[in-house]
């Protein structure tokens, strides 16, 4: 007689986090795309989020489009420490590290690309480091928001990636950017109803392009 296979639970995010540095000279940099990315969800979902010394960030909570509660978070204790809000929320409301989905900048991808995934390594991202570290697991979701390689760059060349990763995209790549924020809310909004798995079929699969190009 063969056993029962169980199958696992659906993962549905409960708090979404955006990576990011608080200071305004960081301000719509490559790096913030977490903070651009909350900052979309907030205003698609009529969540406000306001500053809360307890979370060390700006928070919000409100009803999700899966109808389900859903919090918002931008930790405001620069990149290297963003863990430190990140635990703040989870242990005030008893969340488990699986209910967080985490939101960053990878500079490993294309632009116009996505990457959701229910768990791995920080792969080099020192606010993914924290979390990591905070939470005491890698198996948490991430959503990776693909920024480019600078172009040219060697990549050895640690200066030119820092000062990528710390510039102000482009013209042409802002309104890239903003078509590729858009297919992130639906990505997740997605995960919300049917669960992170079945949206990683979605947002892993399409690459998004200038409707000029």
């Amino acid at each position: 007689m063969s056993e029962a296979v169980t199958k696992p639970a659906m993962v549905i995010p409960q708090l979404i986090v955006g990576l990011g540095n608080p200071d305004p000279k960081y301000d719509q940099t490559r790096h913030n795309i977490g903070f651009a990315a909350v900052d979309a969800l907030s205003r698609y979902w009529h969540i406000p989020i306001t500053e809360n010394r307890k979370f060390q960030g700006e928070y919000g909570e409100g009803i999700a489009p899966g109808g389900g509660k859903i919090r918002l978070l931008k930790p405001l204790t620069y990149m290297n420490r963003s863990g430190q809000s990140i635990q703040a929320v989870t242990s005030w409301y008893k969340l488990p590290p699986e209910s967080v989905l985490v939101i960053y900048d990878d500079m490993d991808l294309p632009l116009g690309k996505t990457r959701l995934r229910l768990s791995g390594s920080a792969g080099g991202h020192n606010g993914m480091k924290s979390a990591i570290a905070h939470l005491s697991t890698q198996n948490f979701p991430r959503l990776r928001i693909g920024i480019g390689k600078p172009i040219g760059a060697a990549n050895s060349d640690n200066s030119e990636a820092v000062s990528h990763v710390l510039g102000r995209f482009t013209v042409t790549e802002t309104q890239l950017m903003s078509s590729v924020i858009q297919f992130m809310v639906e990505c997740i909004e997605l995960s919300l109803k049917q669960g992170v798995e079945k949206a990683m079929n979605l947002c892993n699969s399409r690459t998004i392009e200038n409707s000029e190009s």
